[in-house]
């Protein structure tokens, strides 16, 4: 799992040709000429005289005077109106680097100019290096049948540092999380069936202070996770296809400070159920394990960082929501791991219930923790695609918005280019889910499509909160629990393309900016 080791350079006289350890400067900017180096502001201005493209697009300049003999420009376009963000950064990198790669670079340097100084852009260089590898990055299937090195031809990047400021080992922990979270959305669905996709898991975190246990057993998680078995019903047939439940664990040196408790939606191959998809929206469906891959990757950041003082208990529910005699059906009523009573509502809303015992069983374990926080983490919703477009959506409950848990999420994820919008969980979700009768306590969804829905991507958390018990933990109780509901349906793939776009792995880089970056 291989992607392009980082370095760094400090001195400036080592972009000249004389270098033979790099083959290309990348130059990302918002201006036309180069302040860093004379070498690099020469070779632009006489390339201007001839290409005006120059500040409008990358743009690849022949300058046998610099390293490798290779310059390009790859423009970040304004930074200066109200919309601007350090994405801009980013994405010129993600261009720069395609230009490079497809010249014939394998070890390029990205230098970034024209960064404002302010707090917003403070992470420019490093998330060009993290828009570059996204870039980069090829999927698993490829790679194993192809071979790494001939479909990642690009070997390393050097970023250009002459303060030594940035912090190298944090970069390429995050980029390690990433790149696993990538390779478990984005991977099809019979190599990633629930064995392949835990065992995945399992092998990202050999070696590391992150402890893996795989739950396979049909009895033992049809009476511990019954909302997730009752989604799984149809797939046991099949053996491949069966259910994991996958437990990762993390223990910090020295005293606990804080308690974090993620699960995450892996729903495998996600057919619809008996409330089957149609109409074309079955493809891209193996993408639906996002969540439990950006939980996952964040396992593996942490992992790379042993931070002290943090606990991390992560739990993904792996599922194939498949179609078969023994389908889970609308109508049905089913007594959840909290003691609910669960009424089906329509059986494309499985992911709720894949992650509601979960939840559940994290709300039991954070009764007993210092500073607990609760998270899922779901391609969820298709109004959440539909509200807020590319970004990762979040909904607090009371608790946890007492502790301003999403502003700091979502502060931390707009300094690294993980941009966040923050919902708000109100009367009109819990109406949603309130039960019609006396013979169920909560209901799981409506029958229609989300999208058609008032309110569709702030009415699961409601669900998720009352079937795992967490509307008793609200801010008035006795023991306030805060959890946040995190819903990526938008933010998990590029561009919305769920069958071809490259997964993003969102919100990796926020959550490791915000509870490891310290």
């Amino acid at each position: 799992m291989a992607f392009p080791k980082i370095s760094r350079l400090t001195d400036v006289n080592q972009l000249a040709a004389h270098n033979k350890n790099n083959d290309c400067i990348i130059l990302v900017t918002s201006q036309k000429n180069c302040t860093t180096s004379p070498l690099i502001d020469e070779a632009i201005s006489k390339a201007l005289t001839i290409d005006q493209r120059i500040g409008e697009q990358p743009v690849l300049i022949h300058a046998p005077e610099l390293a490798g003999g290779r310059l390009i420009h790859s423009t970040s376009g304004p930074i200066d109106r109200d919309y601007d963000d350090v994405r801009n950064f980013g994405d010129a990198a993600a261009k720069g680097i395609i230009l490079a790669r497809d010249a014939g670079a394998k070890n390029p340097i990205i230098l970034v100019e024209g960064v404002p100084a302010r707090e917003a852009f403070a992470n420019a260089c490093e998330v060009s290096y993290l828009g570059a590898c996204q870039a980069l990055w090829q999927p698993l299937e490829a790679r194993e049948f192809l071979g790494e090195n001939e479909v990642e031809t690009i070997e390393s990047i050097t970023l250009v540092d002459v303060n030594d400021q940035i912090n190298l080992d944090f970069l390429s922990a995050v980029e390690a999380g990433k790149r696993l979270a990538r390779d478990l959305a984005g991977t099809e669905p019979e190599r990633f069936a629930p064995a392949g996709f835990a065992e995945y898991c399992q092998q990202a975190m050999t070696g590391t202070s992150v402890a893996v246990e795989i739950i396979d057993d049909r009895a033992t998680i049809e009476k511990e996770f019954p909302l997730l078995g009752a989604v799984a019903r149809a797939s046991q047939a099949v053996t491949r296809h069966q259910p994991r439940v996958v437990h990762m664990d993390y223990v910090g040196e020295g005293p606990i400070e804080k308690t974090l408790i993620l699960v995450g939606k892996a729903v495998t191959y996600d057919t619809g159920g008996a409330d089957v998809k149609i109409g074309g929206h079955m493809a891209g469906m193996s993408r639906d394990k996002g969540g439990a891959a950006a939980v996952a990757g964040f396992m593996k950041t942490l992992a790379e960082l042993k931070p002290k003082g943090l606990k991390v208990r992560a739990t993904l529910g792996v599922v194939r929501n498949s179609i078969g005699p023994d389908s889970y059906v609308a109508d049905e009523i089913i007594l959840a791991h909290s003691g609910v009573r669960v009424r089906i509502g329509n059986t494309d809303a499985e992911g709720r219930l894949v992650m509601a015992d979960l939840l559940s069983h994290g709300r039991e374990m954070a009764k007993n923790e210092t500073a607990p926080e609760l998270m899922t983490i779901a391609t969820l919703t298709g109004h959440a695609s539909l509200a807020a477009g590319p970004y990762t959506i979040l909904i607090e409950n009371g608790p946890a918005r007492d502790q301003q848990m999403a502003d700091k999420l979502e502060q931390a994820g707009e300094s690294w280019g993980d941009c966040i919008e923050i919902g708000r969980s109100r009367r009109e979700d819990w109406k949603m889910i309130q039960p019609r009768s006396k013979a169920d306590d909560v209901l799981s969804s409506n029958n229609g499509p989300s999208v058609s829905v008032a309110r569709g991507h702030q009415f699961p958390m409601a669900f998720l909160a009352l079937s795992s018990g967490l509307d008793k933990h609200g801010s008035q109780s006795e023991q306030p629990i805060a959890y946040t509901h995190i819903d990526i349906a938008g933010s998990g793939v590029e561009g919305s393309d769920w069958q071809h776009g490259k997964p993003t792995a969102a919100p990796v880089a926020a959550l490791a900016a915000r509870y490891l970056l310290g």
